[in-house]
């Protein structure tokens, strides 16, 4: 029985931009679906679901869904789109965004990337539940990165701002190294196709104009595919809620709130307590 914190959400189905012009069949909560231009429809019993089509992608929910997340910034006009494809990843949907929230692993999975030693240590940062939007952020987060981004041309101390809009979905808020004065934004919508198969989203709304869009793709790729090793042995496979599970540092205050917020809003899909 699945609950309904989770039935009732949307999520990420397919990109707009390349959905087959052919009906195909995919997994959503372990519930087989068929998916086509004309919308989303459960196998076993034929009922359509409900449907939406927002930020370059096809949504779809099992249940009752609120409306989605807002997301301002990609209807700034001057903004990038980048569609980074999908990722399988053989881990919970919800260690996916977890693993996301992370700034400790940089330097140590992503060497002279997202980070390099000995410059390891995560400083302090704030991190919160925001009731009037229900959504946890994470802000003031600070890391020196060898190459922030495919424009990078050299190391910068890098500002983020981490958003969860869902259980299942998180995007970033990161310094742009061509216009510090503003942030680049990279989302991660995750498709929980069981509760130990998830598929990734990646999509990127970044203020660049020069860099090639296939060297942007495989920059967002590489990183990612670098955290799917990661995510594929960690264990339990099911993200703990339950207290004591594990033991938290200073640099895990994102995780803590994420894992309080799953637990009070009653998700239990990819998760152990």
């Amino acid at each position: 029985m699945i609950e309904p914190a989770t039935l009732d959400l949307w999520h990420p189905i397919h990109t707009l931009s390349d959905l087959p012009a052919k009906p195909y069949r995919d997994r959503l909560l372990g519930t087989e679906i068929v998916v086509s231009a004309e919308g989303v429809s459960e196998v076993a019993t034929g009922r359509a679901l409900k449907v939406l089509s927002a930020y370059r992608y096809l949504w779809a929910s099992l249940g009752e869904p609120a409306p989605l997340f807002d997301l301002p910034e990609a209807d700034e006009p001057d903004r990038r789109v980048v569609e980074c494809g999908a990722v399988l990843v053989r881990a919970s949907a919800l260690r996916v965004v977890e693993n996301f929230l992370d700034m400790a692993h940089f330097p140590f999975v992503h060497t002279h990337i997202l980070g390099a030693e000995p410059q390891t240590e995560v400083g302090a940062y704030t991190c919160e539940i925001r009731r009037d939007v229900d959504e946890v952020w994470a802000t003031e987060c600070r890391f020196h990165q060898p190459q922030a981004a495919l424009s990078a041309t050299q190391g910068v101390d890098v500002e983020y701002r981490y958003r969860v809009m869902t259980p299942f979905t998180t995007l970033l808020y990161k310094t742009c190294p061509a216009v510090p004065s503003r942030f680049d934004v990279i989302c991660l919508f995750v498709q929980p196709l069981t509760p130990t198969f998830s598929r990734a989203h990646p999509l990127m709304f970044l203020i660049d104009d020069a860099s090639p869009t296939a060297e942007l793709i495989q920059f967002q790729q590489h990183i990612f595919v670098q955290d799917r090793i990661i995510l594929e042995n960690q264990r339990p496979i099911l993200l703990p809620l339950g207290v004591g599970a594990e033991i938290p540092t200073r640099a895990d205050a994102s995780s803590i709130a994420y894992r309080r917020w799953l637990k009070e809003k009653g998700v239990r899909y990819g998760a152990t307590v």
